[in-house]
């Protein structure tokens, strides 16, 4: 494993027209974390893992995922955006054949064990699945490309306490067996002190703290919730 960053951001800048929605951001995140991205809506935590996928470009600033620009790391990062998007249409298998189609290093087995450990019939169309069943199957076929990066913008916001909590689950031990790095957006800060040890807090586009959760609720003394809304009340 390369000794990169998973992420180093330096004046990172994003406009769209007049409105700035990144304005100079820098940060720093070491390999092996799971990373809470934090902030209200429009905070900017879509734009900024939209760039981190290659899927935007910076205004100005640079962004590096792994050591390079995004557009060379496509192969080493798994997406799981907004709402879980699978297709409807087809079923869980065809969701892997697929999978194996388009990916290279496509791990079968880990897919086909973790379809088998969540409860998924193969055979099921993805529009029938619950919206829990959507979400492991869309965080299963982004693990299975076996990246050293994934990043999930806010995958399980939709989904009830019990749903989430496999989720959540899901991921730790998709993180622990491929031994990748995560970034996961969420604006549920219960989720963030369960699963993450690094956080980002973005607001108005902006850094307004960053770093490993131990050693910021240390400094603080309090919760990494009470840290957070303080931050994002100053």
């Amino acid at each position: 494993m390369p000794p990169h960053d998973a992420l180093h951001a330096e004046g990172l800048t994003k406009r769209f027209g007049r409105r700035y929605a990144l304005t100079d951001c820098s940060f720093a995140v070491p390999h092996g974390r799971v990373v809470g991205l934090v902030g209200p809506n429009g905070a900017g935590k879509s734009t900024l893992l939209h760039l981190a996928c290659g899927l935007l470009e910076p205004t100005s600033g640079t962004l590096r995922v792994l050591g390079a620009p995004p557009a060379a790391r496509l192969a080493r990062v798994g997406f799981v955006a907004q709402d879980t998007p699978v297709y409807a249409g087809l079923s869980v298998a065809e969701h892997l054949r697929l999978g194996a189609k388009l990916n290279p290093s496509w791990d079968a087995s880990l897919a086909n064990r973790r379809v088998a450990q969540v409860g998924l019939d193969p055979a099921q169309k993805a529009g029938r699945l619950s919206g829990g069943q959507r979400a492991q199957l869309a965080l299963t076929v982004a693990a299975a490309k076996r990246p050293d990066l994934l990043i999930l913008d806010e995958p399980a916001a939709a989904l009830d306490p019990l749903a989430r909590q496999g989720f959540l689950r899901t991921l730790r031990e998709f993180v622990a067996e491929l031994g990748a790095s995560a970034v996961l957006s969420s604006h549920l800060l219960g989720d963030i002190e369960r699963v993450c040890d690094h956080v980002i807090v973005l607001s108005g586009g902006r850094v307004r703290m960053a770093g490993d959760v131990r050693d910021l609720v240390a400094s603080s003394g309090g919760s990494l919730e009470d840290l957070v809304l303080g931050v994002l009340a100053s």
